[in-house]
């Protein structure tokens, strides 16, 4: 079972009580945030926080949990497709750039050649990863827009650069070790690491790699769940997100 805390307590289900399954960084302050505003309306919101991004997808198709907020859409995608699961994106509500961090270099100029640089070792990232490193200049892929490429398809690698496919939230605790690592903007702020500052390379903007509130099929209209998403992209939290993230998280609404 994968560590987790919870924020709230357990209540048990009784109508008024929604459970949310989120990663710690940004999704559970940012539901932290709405709490407020959803408790006047009748909702108890529960956020069940876990560090990986397995339980959260399995636990709400299961039922243990009603919705989860973390993961974006090709993650989805390739998670129902590998998993059986039809779960369903429900609402965008922030993107998270993914960013290339280093220790030892100070820019991808000075990367040397051989550089170890360290993916998510997971199809969605995975690709995402390498896109960006494509759009920096370090490699080449044979399909430049596949979102779900992989090492495999890597035509162009002038620096020689040695790759690692590595779980996306061991990524900041092995820096050290590492030339480059491609970090979800989530697992970064958890180490303290500044997007805006610390990163060599990130998305813009225009990323198509949104977060989503997720949950089943046919269940986007229990009422907990609308006011849930009108919290989640009222402006009071567009407000949060551009105040206290200052770039490292922009909202998608």
């Amino acid at each position: 079972m994968p560590h987790r805390r919870l924020f709230g307590g357990g209540a048990p289900k009784d109508g008024k009580t929604l459970t949310v399954a989120a990663t710690a960084v940004p999704h559970a302050e940012i539901l932290e945030s709405v709490k407020p505003a959803l408790a006047k309306q009748g909702v108890d919101l529960q956020i069940r926080v876990f560090n990986d991004y397995v339980q959260p997808n399995l636990q709400v198709d299961q039922r243990q949990i009603d919705v989860n907020y973390f993961q974006t859409g090709p993650y989805l995608d390739e998670f129902n497709a590998a998993r059986g699961t039809k779960l369903v994106a429900y609402a965008g509500i922030h993107v998270e750039p993914l960013g290339g961090y280093s220790h030892k270099w100070k820019s991808l100029a000075a990367l040397p050649a051989g550089a170890t640089v360290a993916i998510p070792n997971e199809a969605s990232n995975e690709g995402r990863a390498l896109l960006l490193l494509q759009r920096a200049g370090l490699i080449q892929l044979k399909n430049p827009t596949n979102p779900l490429s992989t090492l495999r398809d890597i035509v162009a690698n002038p620096k020689k650069l040695q790759f690692k496919e590595l779980e996306a939230a061991t990524l900041p605790r092995v820096l050290d070790q590492l030339d480059l690592a491609l970090i979800n903007t989530n697992y970064a702020l958890d180490a303290k690491l500044n997007p805006v500052r610390d990163a060599l390379l990130i998305e813009d903007a225009k990323s198509p790699y949104v977060n989503f509130v997720v949950g089943r099929a046919g269940e986007d209209k229990d009422p907990r769940v609308v006011k849930l998403i009108a919290a989640l992209r009222s402006p009071a939290t567009r407000t949060f997100i551009e105040t206290h993230y200052k770039g490292a998280v922009l909202p998608a609404f």
